[in-house]
């Protein structure tokens, strides 16, 4: 999938959260959006994954140069602030997930990959915070989709889930269209190309 950003911006109230971004996003390549805190990283994230409207000018989508008018079962999405479905147990977590994206692994290998083997009929409302990151981590690398959306994906990680990540963004993307909002380099090593958010401040 390609992603066009055409004099995209975003405003809350009368406040512009980014202004007159112009950007092509191509398949297999990683993108990072970068800036400080409140900057406005995954404002733009989101406005470019579809989950908040922009406020002026143009966002497309096509493949093989046809347009897309409904991407979103095209892409993965993981956030620290995304809810998860606590009552479920990891395994059924990922069946849940299956029936409105399909999976590219079955559940023992994808929660072999990000070390939750042993939790897989844990209810997920047990998990630690760094478990239930895993858990999101594991939903979006492991969907089949064609653009994968990661904002702050170490989120409370200890040292050994930040080594997973890393792993799985060198290991597990194939040829997937990446764009990481962080202001943490480890996370973000090895882009292709690096958005500075403050580039587009008003």
């Amino acid at each position: 999938m390609h992603i066009n950003l055409t004099n995209t911006g975003k405003r809350y109230n009368r406040d512009w959260i980014f202004r007159h971004l112009d950007y092509q996003f191509f398949p297999g390549k990683k993108y990072a959006i970068i800036g400080p805190n409140g900057s406005g990283k995954s404002t733009l994230l989101q406005v470019i994954a579809g989950a908040t409207i922009h406020s002026e000018g143009e966002l497309s989508y096509t493949d093989d140069g046809k347009k897309i008018e409904e991407p979103y079962s095209k892409l993965s999405f993981c956030a620290p602030y995304l809810d998860l479905i606590e009552e479920l147990t990891a395994k059924e977590f990922l069946a849940f997930h299956e029936k409105f994206k399909p999976l590219s692994e079955n559940s023992a290998f994808i929660l072999n990959a990000v070390g939750l083997s042993n939790a897989e009929n844990k209810q997920i409302r047990y998990f630690s915070s760094g478990m239930k990151q895993r858990i999101k981590l594991a939903q979006a690398f492991f969907c089949k989709s064609q653009v994968l959306f990661l904002d702050e994906p170490t989120s409370n990680l200890d040292l050994s889930g930040v080594k997973l990540y890393q792993e799985l963004l060198k290991n597990y993307i194939a040829n997937k269209l990446v764009i990481i909002s962080s202001n943490e380099k480890l996370e973000y090593e090895g882009c292709d190309e690096v958005i500075e958010i403050s580039n587009y401040k008003v």
